[in-house]
């Protein structure tokens, strides 16, 4: 399953020195005028030298040899590639970084010097997460070869523009590569992305050769890679070994129809069976005698925002039939809430995920920070019936989503 960005979009062309911006409605807005910038076409050749390219780097339109073969020269490149592929956008309006030793980090900085991979990822999104140990794999493998990835950090939630949340992710997963806050969503509207994960190669001379949407695709990704970063060596008059063995590929093949990423939040909460999906109120709710597959219910007193639903009494409950693997919650809670979780009416027991306490036969699970938290991994896709009885106030729960 792909993360989409379910609320609507606003599309608004304005010509502001022949650039275009883009403003994403119900989302986010903007304080000022985003301009969509390419990264800079080379003027000269290139070479290993990473302070840029010096007077004697420069070829102009002459032909030169490399290791006995004609070398192609750097106007005939640029030309052909343009007619293939989409020159990349630079970072705008960043709100931070992270690894990169205080320094700001753009796109333009490695056009000439390395290949680049821009991955577009939120920390709480379980689809991001699973992706994340292959992008660690091949920054490890490849740095050393010119590679280098910028993960840009758009966020799905109000709470993952906080930058200590990031920080944290970041050192939770593992991740040594430099990473770039988009918390205006200024970066992921000029590339038109929609999706989260998505990744975008881009080749030396600062072209998208290559872009994935979702998980998956790994062994082709990898081998794209492999592909730039032989004809950055090549451009470099370098000697690299870049043929490592790919990094195993675990399946994400579906395996069946599973329940559908669900929101609590009143702008996109459709799948609300017992209440008025897209209406923000604190009310008291009632579980019907009767309960629907893949619809979230609430009881007891709950507030509904835009954006998640918060309990505002203790012994609330959240009640969901699903079907799928793995399921997940993202939510938060200040100060932490005990959750006590059963799978049609019974403890998890095996099948608890790992964020939740198996302790005389009860299953109990603490929130806290604003994440994704692991609540059941079945054995196989199945149809089962979870409750959360919530028993505090102050717990905020965002969404629900599904793994296979």
């Amino acid at each position: 399953m792909i993360t989409s960005r379910i609320t609507s979009l606003v599309l608004a062309l304005v010509v502001i020195g022949g650039s275009i911006a883009y403003i994403q409605y119900g989302k986010v807005s903007p304080s000022k005028n985003t301009v969509v910038v390419d990264v800079p076409l080379p003027t000269t050749e290139y070479s290993d030298n990473q302070n840029g390219p010096t007077i004697e780097d420069f070829v102009d339109t002459e032909d030169v040899m490399v290791s006995g073969e004609k070398k192609e020269n750097i106007s005939d490149r640029l030309d052909r590639k343009s007619k293939l592929y989409q020159r990349a956008k630079e970072i705008t309006t960043p709100d931070g970084f992270i690894n990169s030793n205080g320094e700001p980090v753009s796109i333009g900085q490695y056009v000439g010097k390395k290949v680049v991979l821009l991955d577009i990822w939120t920390y709480s999104c379980i689809n991001c997460q699973r992706t994340t140990p292959y992008l660690n794999s091949w920054y490890e493998k490849y740095e050393s070869n010119g590679f280098v990835i910028i993960g840009l950090h758009t966020p799905e939630f109000e709470f993952e523009k906080n930058y200590d949340n990031v920080r944290a992710a970041v050192e939770k997963f593992g991740i040594k590569f430099p990473v770039v806050l988009d918390n205006d969503y200024s970066t992921w509207n000029a590339y038109g992305n929609l999706y989260w994960p998505r990744k975008y190669l881009i080749d030396i001379d600062g072209f998208i050769t290559y872009d994935h949407i979702g998980e998956g695709g790994y062994e082709e990704t990898e081998k794209k890679i492999q592909e730039a970063l032989k004809e950055r060596a090549k451009i470099l008059g370098e000697n690299a070994h870049i043929d490592a063995p790919l990094t195993k590929e675990i399946s994400t093949q579906n395996l069946g129809i599973i329940s559908p990423e669900t929101y609590f939040g009143s702008l996109r909460n459709e799948y609300f069976a017992n209440g008025t999906p897209g209406q923000s109120i604190t009310d008291t709710f009632i579980l019907p005698d009767v309960l629907q597959r893949s619809r979230f219910y609430l009881e007891g007193v709950w507030n509904i925002t835009k954006e998640y639903a918060e309990s505002d009494d203790s012994n609330t409950v959240i009640v969901y039939p699903y079907t799928a693997k793995e399921v997940y919650l993202v939510a938060s809670a200040l100060p932490a809430v005990t959750v006590e979780v059963y799978r049609d009416g019974k403890a998890l027991g095996h099948l608890a995920g790992e964020d939740v306490i198996e302790k005389d036969g009860v299953s109990n699970m603490k929130i806290s920070d604003s994440r994704l938290y692991k609540i059941v991994k079945e054995e196989s896709i199945s149809a089962h019936t979870l409750e959360l009885v919530v028993k505090g106030k102050g717990l905020k729960a965002f969404a629900f989503t599904f793994g296979n």
